[in-house]
């Protein structure tokens, strides 16, 4: 593992991620990976080689330069898709499967969720909900979704 200080982040010109070392090898194709990404995205992150490898270890984002801070930002967003749903619109029935219909931080989507167990608790009071195609989705504070929203939900529950 390498402290911030002894290495650099570039990409090269196929835009894949470069890990240099100071006095060391070079890594292409390096990523990013969230040690917790829903609990704590900003924190606890690892740069990880081809091979699985770990080459840093990133304590805080915010700790990073703007140029690496960037580069792993980017990278981040590429690799994750968690849509946060805002609003439940609707379902198809209190029974599953059902269809949901969903307002989320990327736009209104639809989705089936195949049983109740497809709804997971993460640290209160967030939820992940697996839909069954095995997208999952983020409901960050349950209790701050509307009124509509919450009862249908709380039929799940």
């Amino acid at each position: 593992m390498s402290d911030q200080a002894t290495y650099r982040l570039s990409r090269n010109a196929f835009g894949r991620v470069v890990f240099s070392e100071a006095n060391g090898p070079v890594h292409e194709g390096v990523i990013p990976v969230r040690a917790f990404p829903i609990t704590a995205p900003d924190r606890a992150i690892a740069l990880i080689d081809q091979q699985g490898h770990e080459l840093a270890w990133i304590e805080q984002l915010s700790d990073l330069p703007d140029e690496l801070r960037a580069i792993v930002a980017a990278e981040l967003a590429t690799r994750e898709f968690i849509p946060e749903i805002r609003r439940i619109r609707d379902v198809s029935s209190f029974v599953t499967p059902s269809a949901w219909q969903v307002e989320t931080n990327r736009g209104d989507t639809s989705f089936i969720l195949k049983g109740e167990e497809d709804i997971r608790r993460l640290a209160s009071p967030s939820l992940l909900i697996a839909d069954s195609q095995g997208v999952q989705f983020l409901i960050r504070d349950r209790f701050s979704l509307d009124h509509h929203s919450r009862k249908i939900l709380d039929r799940f529950l």
